[in-house]
């Protein structure tokens, strides 16, 4: 059985978090990690703000979270740090993978990618010592002054990676050089050297005899040389053996001296408490670290007596480490995860999501003498912590979404006027979407009481004179022993100083995803008919866990609410136009007055208000075709483009017409320019002009520009762009005025749009002022920009000075810009109205990754055009194909700007970035966008249509722009395959097909009316005319168009009950409990114990069972049902059962197995319960309350139940070591067969008669049920040991094969072949196919592939879910495809980027500590991900591989199109 596995929806959890200089020294950004992926975000200001700290300082407004690039890595990160490096121009990240992989990556403008520095392989055999499983994280750690870098190799050696020492010298990016000759058409490139020396390896015993299990390893501050400090455990022991053998943890600080590799232990301690967790290094001017362990938290410093205190009652009769104790605190450290806010103080977010801050108190000879800490709200279970730009604290998650907070002290005085300190703590989870503020109120007040032994009110009066006579900002004063005679007395203060925490920004996360359900969703339109074979489903999942817990429904596809539908044939395009209406509320919500339907020959006029109706006198011409209508000037005016001519209209008047001299084929506007392109090739560029009527009015014309466009070679298609980005305006231009050169600044709204400064008939020479515009290498900087890069260099002046927000806020103007594609392909940009040429790309649509400027290098005079130059190069094979060019600025204030370009064969998008040389300072990179169901282009046009019609047809833009449907703008592409693309202020391209029923769209355009506020229109394959909106209950800013529903506990399992359209949910919550049951000889008896206040007690789950319901998305009132204390739900299912009672037949029950986990002196017992779901009579006012739980059979059994489902009507069960299968007869189950098994079935599937059962430990069996001998019998077994998370059957045809998810993250394909000789005559399942997924799988379900009319071959697709938040599907495929696509595979790992030096066939193969028993891996599973970046690939590059595996493109994208059709659901 041959198969392909691909992922679908990557992973969204977030395990590390680094802040760095990504993209260039001036920005710092967010990196973010996650299973495969790596994220770059920067923080962009949401609007002004005056606010002030404590210190009077400006606080930054708000930040939202914008994506600016995604890299998809053939490996999981383990390990990420940044490395400060001012001469490169940019940081470096080094990253590190399983299991000692190291890479130094960094950011390359050139190819706008990640290219590896250099990478270190530290795998070899003597590396590992003999050891065969490898628990140990490969650790890097970075010198804080950048010196060199450590990883932990295998937890017993380090490797020492050193820097140059120039890294961190300014010498600039050697990108922004500027070649000396600029006469040369290559500039000439600075050789960039590898900014590591030769590594090499430390063995950690020979440092010290002792050093072994390594808890933690960290670079010290303020130390001459490289200090790291080692965190380890000699020996080992246990919470239960800490009566014999305590104190275990030991460190060691080891000078790393690296030209002659030597490293004396210059500092060590031992007897630390065997609780240790980790080490935190602390900053100057204190220095030392703080050692942080589950009860205690221990300050240490070379030649200072350490400092620790207890946190809770544990710590005092567990360790002799001298401990003082915490007054007012109760935690625990596990879980924790700790980030610097400051020099002395810390956020420590812990593993309940409780948000602290630790502050060091230290006195006037820094050393530390109390730690105060202060609960300061509630937060998500943090995974990772990382502090961006002193002010904002980015908590990544695994378990919610992360979220972005705003840091800002509060004035000291405030703190007086609380009452009640510690409940004025603010849940910052509670709801999403409003960001509320987190008072942080710090129990400061009783604690200095204690320590001064004076009334609030003379504390109060001191802190007032202090802060009167010290200047309050710490920098004002500039003498350096003036601050240390203040020194303590700061101190004090600082130490009453709260923090306030306000959410700022979340990312949505769906991992780790424990379980999934199908279910068929609510409240659609009609239209959906519930057809039989591709039934609409949706898939919900439950994620989360505790207060983050939610449950997460997941569509593929937008399904737009239908609000009326016309039935209008004939019709070939529309638009829907504004009019400047006469009352005012017309205009406050821009609602569309009119929609213009183009038919073969003329154009239909609708009026649309409360009632759509067709009208004559409208001013819009009716009598030819219409190729565009759009608005100008803020949609005062109306412009109206037919084939043979143009008309602008006000308020239903027509206020001039043109007639062209050519056949117009396509036209745009970019307010307040026209532009029209005829069938000949040509271009025309008209400019409004507004100026006041007769009557006083304000009235218009449209203007040709003075510079026509140059009209050789032949143009093919032309698109207008008003540019709000930014990114085209040439950066040092500024406001100089050059001879005869003109700004194109508008004056006014859009008046007097014409080149002042031009002379017809002169040409000038843009040599000299290309030097002036641009800069040559004379310009002096200014002052001011010197000053505050100096400023900003200077380590003892804060950022915050140089408020590096304000560049985000600055009103940037737009430009206009003429995009031109000719015959030959080239692509120019003009820029408007001067018709200056900008950029050239030289065959641009041959599917480049970069479109680069060819006028980088060589500036060009305009009077010098080489005519030949231009004009040669004959027609061009790529550009032939482009069937459409679309330009346009999306995300955040349009700063992301999209250049689509269709072709008959593909759709390319291109996205504009800066790069530091050429005219713009820019270039476009292509995106890589794969389209869920497959992108098929192709034209609507018939063989019957006249040839004008045809022309019609092939001239309509299939990408339509939408600046408002249900609040997301983007583009909608129409076509046989529609698709929505979004692109919000996130920043993240959204790529979603609408429903497959309305394929092909015909046309598409936004409509906002009062009966349907911001929605859109289309003509769907039966020529119908649909008025949709978006449905709102989904948020479309992600992977999949998604909903997340807060549940606040931990859910477990779902399933869907079909004959009641309801959910079956099985939740948790845990309390802390002070009982326990113990063993008393004969029987449990239960036991109370108080340990007082300072002791945390353990959590207990409590489960319970409940009906949720799609239509509202919120759990059923009344049908909770508590299970019994210490019961946990190990199973759940929806099964089918013959009911032999007073009715026969098979109906759906819901079955729960759980088990009673009491403790592991007293026998595991469980009960199976059986409900069944009733329809009764809703509550008055609760029309969802009209099901209800009725419990049919609940009874305990002998063992645990661990798994159930049904077969051939009867329930089968894993009870203890035996699996029986019952009958439920008159509400008892009557025992039918049994079999003993392995060591813990924690999973059964069953088709027809075969049971499929997976063991914890022992791989899988295959059983078979004899309904008429009623036995139960072993047929088959993997003989391997293998920890199996989840399987699921392969259908394909007439094949069954049985796929398993394994610990590892491997997916193993297995069959039943008797036939065959290594399966001993049926013994033993054959392994046929094997992958590395990368994630833990951990749920899976099967839905038929959609399959066409004519298709006689049933398959299954077998979809999975991951514990990292991804989802995707392995599919059958012929032979032929699959030695196809494998030829395919092969060629693409050589053509792919492999990003980081990762190998994308190493990564899919079979991961396992043990040697496969059966050989080798046996690979038979295509990697889905890599064959679909074919898609993206440059055209040549396509040829090239289809060329080397003998086959054509065609047959490639036919293969890879039919796999999208057949997972096209949800």
């Amino acid at each position: 059985m041959f198969s392909i596995c691909r992922q679908t929806h990557p992973a969204t959890g977030i395990e590390h978090a680094v802040s760095c200089c990504f993209f260039n020294n001036d920005e710092t950004c967010l990196v973010t990690a996650g299973a495969n992926i790596i994220k770059v975000f920067r923080l962009l200001p949401e609007g002004h703000t005056k606010e002030v700290n404590a210190a009077g300082q400006p606080v930054p407004p708000k930040m939202k979270l914008e994506c600016l690039a995604t890299y998809t890595l053939w490996g999981n990160v383990m390990s990420i740090e940044p490395v400060r490096c001012l001469s490169f121009g940019r940081d470096l990240l080094l990253v590190s993978f399983k299991e000692a992989k190291l890479s130094v990556l960094q950011y390359d403008p050139q190819t706008n990618n990640l290219i590896t520095l250099s990478m270190h392989y530290f795998e070899e055999d003597d590396m590992k010592n003999g050891w065969t499983t490898h628990p140990h994280i490969p650790w890097i750690r970075v010198d804080p002054e950048a010196r060199c870098a450590v990883m932990l190799l295998y937890g017993k050696k380090l490797a020492v990676l050193p820097f140059r020492k120039d890294l961190a010298s300014d010498e600039g990016d050697p990108l922004e050089a500027k070649p000396l000759d600029s006469k040369k058409t290559l500039p000439t490139q600075p050789i960039n050297r590898a900014p590591t020396l030769a590594s090499y390896v430390i063995v950690l015993k020979d440092l010290d005899e002792k050093i072994d299990n390594i808890l933690d390893i960290q670079f010290l501050h303020g130390y001459y040389e490289p200090t790291l400090l080692i965190l380890y455990e000699p020996v080992r022991t246990f919470a239960g053996r800490t009566a014999v053998r305590n104190d275990t943890c030991a460190m060691c600080g080891v000078s790393l001296n690296m030209s002659a590799r030597v490293h004396p232990v210059i500092w060590a301690t031992a007897h630390l408490p065997f609780d240790c967790l980790r080490a935190v290094p602390v900053q100057k001017p204190l220095g030392g670290c703080l050692i942080m362990a589950v009860n205690s938290l221990i300050y240490l410093n070379q030649s200072v007596p350490p400092y620790g205190v207890s946190l809770n009652s544990i710590a005092t009769h567990t360790t002799n480490f001298p401990l003082r104790i915490q007054e007012g605190v109760c935690v625990t450290l596990d879980g924790s995860v700790a980030a610097w806010l400051g020099e002395a103080r810390l956020a420590l977010s812990l593993r309940g999501g409780q948000l602290y801050v630790l502050t060091l108190l230290a006195d006037s000879v820094r050393t530390v003498r109390s730690f105060h800490l202060d609960r300061a709200a509630a937060s998500v279970l943090t995974t990772c912590m990382c502090v961006i730009e002193e002010d904002f604290l980015f908590l990544g998650s695994r378990l919610g979404n992360s979220l972005l907070l705003r840091v800002t002290e509060r004035e000291n005085r405030m703190l007086f006027s609380v009452d009640k300190p510690l409940e004025a703590t603010v849940d910052l989870t509670v709801s999403e979407g409003d960001p509320s503020i987190v008072t942080n109120t710090a129990p400061a007040a009783p604690t200095t009481q204690q320590k001064d032994q004076s009334d609030p009110a003379a504390k109060k009066r001191r802190l007032d004179t202090i802060s009167d006579c010290v200047a309050t900002n710490v920098i004002e004063i500039s003498d350096k022993d003036e601050l240390e005679v203040y020194g303590s007395d700061i101190r004090t203060s600082t130490q009453l100083t709260s923090y306030v925490f306000e959410v700022c920004d979340s990312l949505l996360n769906i991992c780790p995803i424990g379980d999934v359900s199908m279910g068929e969703p609510q409240l659609l339109s009609e239209e959906y008919s519930r057809q039989q074979d591709n039934p609409i489903v949706e898939l919900v999942v439950c994620s989360g866990r505790g207060k983050n817990g939610a449950l997460t429904v997941l569509q593929r596809t937008v399904r737009p609410q239908l609000i009326t539908a016309f039935n209008l044939p004939g019709c070939i395009d529309m638009w829907s136009v504004f009019a400047e209406g006469t009352d005012s509320t017309r205009e406050a919500d821009g609602s569309h007055a009119y929609l213009i339907l183009t038919q073969e020959d003329g154009s239909m006029v609708l009026q649309t208000g409360q009632e759509i109706n067709e009208v004559d006198n409208s001013g819009f011409m009716t009598a030819s075709p219409t190729i565009f209508a759009g608005n100008l000037a803020n949609n005062k005016f109306m412009v109206q483009v037919t084939t043979v001519g143009i008309r602008l209209i006000k308020n239903g008047v027509q206020l001039q017409s043109i007639q062209l001299e050519w056949t117009a084929a396509y036209a745009a506007t970019a307010d307040p320019y026209l532009c029209v392109l005829s069938a000949c090739g040509r271009a025309l560029v008209l400019a409004l002009r507004e100026f006041r009527g007769k009557d006083g009015a304000s009235s218009g014309r449209l203007a040709p520009t003075r510079q026509a466009v140059p009209h050789r070679p032949a143009l093919l298609r032309a698109a207008v762009y008003r540019d709000l980005s930014g990114l085209f305006a040439p950066p040092e231009a500024g406001d100089s005025q050059v001879k005869g050169e003109f700004t194109g600044k508008m004056k006014g709204k859009g008046k007097n749009v014409k080149a002042e400064g031009f002379k017809p008939g002169t040409i000038y020479e843009l040599n000299d002022e290309d030097e002036l515009l641009y800069g040559g290498d004379q310009t002096p900087a200014s002052m001011a920009s010197i000053m505050l890069a100096e400023q900003s260099k200077n380590p003892g002046v804060p950022r915050r000075i140089s408020r590096w927000w304000k560049k985000y806020l600055q009103e940037v103007k737009p430009t206009y810009w003429l995009f031109v594609l000719r015959l030959n392909g080239n692509l120019e940009i003009y820029s408007l109205p001067e018709m200056r040429l900008s950029f050239l790309v030289r065959d641009a649509c041959a599917g480049n990754r970069i479109l680069a400027d060819s006028l980088e290098s060589v500036p060009m005079p305009s009077n010098a055009v080489d005519d030949e130059e231009l004009t040669s190069g004959g027609l061009n094979a790529d550009a032939e194909k482009l069937k459409e060019l679309l330009v346009v600025g999306l995300g955040h204030k349009g700063t992301r700007v999209l250049m689509l370009m269709r072709c008959s064969d593909q759709l390319m998008i291109y996205q504009a970035y800066k790069y530091p040389r050429g005219n713009l300072k820019m270039r476009f990179s292509r995106v890589n966008v794969s389209f869920p169901f497959g992108y098929r282009a192709g034209s609507l046009s018939t063989s019957d249509d006249s040839y004008e019609a045809q022309q019609l047809k092939e001239g309509v833009r299939q990408c339509r722009y939408f600046g408002n449907v249900g609040g997301y703008n983007g583009v909608f592409v129409c076509g046989p395959s529609p698709h929505f693309l979004f692109l919000t202020a996130r920043g993240e391209l959204r790529v979603h097909p609408l429903c497959a029923e309305h394929a092909p769209v015909v046309s598409f355009a936004p409509f906002n009316n009062t009966n349907c506020p911001n929605g859109f229109l289309f003509f769907n394959a039966k020529s119908s005319l649909r008025i949709c909106a978006l449905p709102t209950h989904l948020s479309y800013d992600a992977w999949w168009p998604v909903r997340k529903v807060p549940l606040r506990v931990t859910p477990h399992f779902v399933t869907y009950h079909v004959e009641s359209k309801t959910y079956c949910l099985v939740a948790s919550t845990h309390t802390p409990t002070t009982s326990y049951y113990k063993f008393n000889g004969e029987d449990k008896e239960k036991a109370n114990e108080s340990k007082g206040d300072r002791f945390p007690y353990p959590m207990q789950d409590k489960f319970s069972v409940t009906l949720f319901s799609p239509v509202s998305w919120e759990i059923i009132p009344n049908t909770r049902i508590e299970l019994d204390e210490w019961e946990h739900v190990t199973c759940l299912k929806n099964v089918s059962l013959s009911y032999e009672g007073t009715r026969s037949g098979l109906r759906g029950y819901i079955a729960i197995g759980t088990n009673y986990n009491y403790s592991e002196d007293i026998t595991s017992r469980g009960r199976i319960i059986i409900y069944d779901i009733i329809d009764v009579v809703p509550e008055p006012g609760q029309p969802l309350t009209k099901n209800r739980f009725k419990e049919l059979y609940a009874k305990e059994q002998k063992g645990p139940v661990t798994a159930l489902t049904q077969v051939l009507g009867y329930l089968i069960s894993a009870v203890g070591q035996k699996i029986y299968i019952w009958q439920l007869k008159d509400n008892d189950l009557v025992g039918v067969a049994f079999i003993d098994t392995q060591i813990y079935v924690h999973r059964i599937l069953a088709v027809k008669n075969l049971v499929l059962v997976a063991d914890v430990y022992k791989s899988i069996s295959l059983l078979r049920y004899q309904h008429q001998h009623r036995t139960l019998s072993l047929v088959s077994r993997d003989f391997r040991t293998a920890q199996i998370y989840d399987m699921e059957f392969m259908v394909d045809n007439t094949t069954l094969g049985f796929l398993v998810s394994e610990s590892e993250g491997n997916l193993t394909l297995f069959m039943y072949q008797p036939q065959a000789r290594e399966s001993y005559g049926g013994q033993r399942l054959i392994r046929k196919g094997d992958y590395h997924v990368g994630q833990q799988v951990n749920a899976m379900f099967r839905i038929a592939a959609t399959h066409a009319p004519g298709d006689v071959v049933r398959r299954h697709v077998t979809m999975f879910t991951t514990l990292d938040g991804g989802v995707g599907y392995v599919l059958p495929i012929t032979e032929k495809m699959y030695r196809r696509l494998l030829m395919l595979q092969n060629v693409m790992n050589n053509y792919c980027c492999h990003i980081a030096g990762l190998n994308p066939r190493a990564y899919r193969t079979y991961k396992s500590a043990r040697r496969p028993v059966g050989g080798g891996p046996a690979r038979s599973m295509l990697d889905g991900d890599l064959v679909t970046m074919y898609t993206t690939m440059p055209n040549s590059e396509k040829l090239d591989i289809a060329k080397k595996i003998g086959t054509k493109v065609e047959e490639i994208m036919a293969d890879l199109y039919e796999i999208d059709r057949l997972t096209a659901h949800f």
